[in-house]
């Protein structure tokens, strides 16, 4: 029952589409320029730098809450982490899938982001400058934010391995499980950007024709 509760939560609070809201305040959906998706990438491109800085704030932000909540909810238990995992699956659900949008959200990146705060400041650390690297050198977003993704998992399987975390050990392969999921996810629905790197014509941060 707790899982079901942390993802129902999360669900909700995904449903907080912060690109699409932003957008809703100056008179346009996002989702029908650019790339098509209501997260911080396209608020970036589309509105520019302070709508880029308010939609990844929002969506990192009601992460953070959702599984603040779930370990707020969970105290104590000896699966606390397990629980705060789901919450932030749920989020990230939410944010890509939304009901009322038609399920057409965005890719879940700034919601990992706020997974990666919520669940131990090492894997944020080496999370971010593994981000910030990969962008800063290549310029391209989509390839820093996949890179993020598998970095997670790894360190999940890691630091999980060696006690890390508040997950009993009847249900660590449960917590890597939900860990895979929210990585294959990721890359899934980054699966056109893979193709366009693979092919060269992807979108670059700046300083790079968009294509």
């Amino acid at each position: 029952m707790g899982r079901v509760i942390c993802l129902v939560m999360g669900y909700v609070f995904g449903l907080f589409q912060t690109g699409y809201l932003y957008g809703k305040m100056n008179h346009i959906d996002i989702r029908n320029y650019g790339s098509g998706n209501s997260g911080t990438t396209n608020a970036l491109r589309v509105m520019g730098k302070k709508a880029g800085l308010i939609v990844f704030a929002g969506d990192f932000l009601k992460t953070v809450f959702a599984c603040l909540a779930a370990r707020i909810i969970f105290k104590g238990s000896p699966d606390t982490d397990l629980y705060v995992l789901y919450a932030g699956l749920g989020v990230v659900l939410g944010h890509n899938f939304p009901c009322y949008l038609n399920f057409k959200g965005g890719k879940g990146i700034a919601s990992m982001a706020g997974i990666l705060v919520s669940m131990d400041w090492r894997v944020t650390l080496v999370c971010a400058a593994l981000f910030l690297g990969a962008v800063i050198i290549t310029r391209y977003v989509s390839l820093g934010s996949i890179l993020v993704v598998i970095s997670f998992f790894i360190q999940i399987l890691v630091y999980g391995a060696h006690g890390t975390f508040t997950v009993s050990a009847d249900h660590l392969m449960e917590f890597y499980a939900v860990a895979f999921v929210l990585m294959v996810m990721a890359v899934w629905r980054h699966k056109t950007n893979i193709k366009r790197l693979l092919s060269g014509t992807e979108n670059k941060l700046w300083g790079g024709k968009k294509n």
